[in-house]
């Protein structure tokens, strides 16, 4: 009895050695990161003034929208023209401690990491404004996906210092890419939905956050993918 105890004392003492020590290694992979020891990070000029590719709009005498020359079909629109039921769609879906933490989601990086990734949560929903703004591709190489990662945090919680919630809200939805042309919420919006995007009513909603996860696989347009666009949208 007093072995096997003496075992298990040992095995714990390993695990909490083998966490603590992972914690500083990234701990300190983090650090190195923020001081720009694996590449450049955006300046505080980058951050306040994030490009953008943005549509040309023709618009006539009455305020209508005739047409657009772009290379990407993008045009925002702030905080206030979004509608409440896709806010907290998002939210609930994609970051429901979004209002709590200052970039990273410690609890549900945590739990990703204990369910090897598959119980979602690691990236909040400014990590991934990050990403569509300052990381474009996602490396396949998993070393360099890493430091991707390590440097996405860095930004994330500079992006929290520069902006509001509800700014980092409205500039995620704005570079955020639907396929099919439609780049940002308000394209998205009307070229699926035929409308503005603060006239989406709730279902409209859950389709777009559906879309978030996968624009291509909870596509409600490909009809490949209509079923499980349903699916989805009745999950958000």
């Amino acid at each position: 009895m007093k072995k096997q105890q003496t075992q298990f004392k040992k095995y714990i003492k390993w695990f909490w050695g083998i966490f603590l020590g992972g914690f500083v290694f990234v701990f300190l992979l983090f650090i190195i990161a923020a001081l720009g020891g694996f590449g450049p990070l955006p300046s505080f000029q980058d951050l306040e003034n994030p490009q953008s590719n943005l549509a040309t709009e023709v618009i006539s005498a009455d305020g209508v929208t005739i047409g657009k020359y772009a290379k990407e079909n993008r045009t925002p629109i702030k905080y206030k023209d979004l509608p409440q039921n896709l806010v907290h769609a998002l939210i609930a879906t994609e970051d429901e401690r979004f209002y709590e933490h200052s970039g990273i989601d410690f609890k549900g990086t945590a739990r990703a990491v204990v369910k090897l990734g598959s119980g979602g949560g690691a990236s909040t929903i400014t990590q991934q404004l990050a990403k569509n703004l300052f990381t474009k591709n996602a490396s396949s190489n998993k070393i360099k996906r890493v430091l991707q990662k390590l440097k996405e945090w860095v930004v994330a919680i500079k992006l929290e210092r520069q902006y509001t919630k509800e700014e980092i809200i409205a500039m995620y939805l704005n570079t955020q890419d639907f396929i099919f042309n439609a780049v940002g919420i308000r394209s998205a919006s009307r070229i699926y939905f035929g409308k503005e995007a603060k006239d989406l009513d709730v279902q409209e909603s859950a389709i777009i956050v559906a879309m978030l996860k996968n624009p291509r696989q909870y596509n409600p347009n490909r009809k490949i993918s209509r079923e499980k666009s349903l699916e989805r949208r009745n999950v958000v």
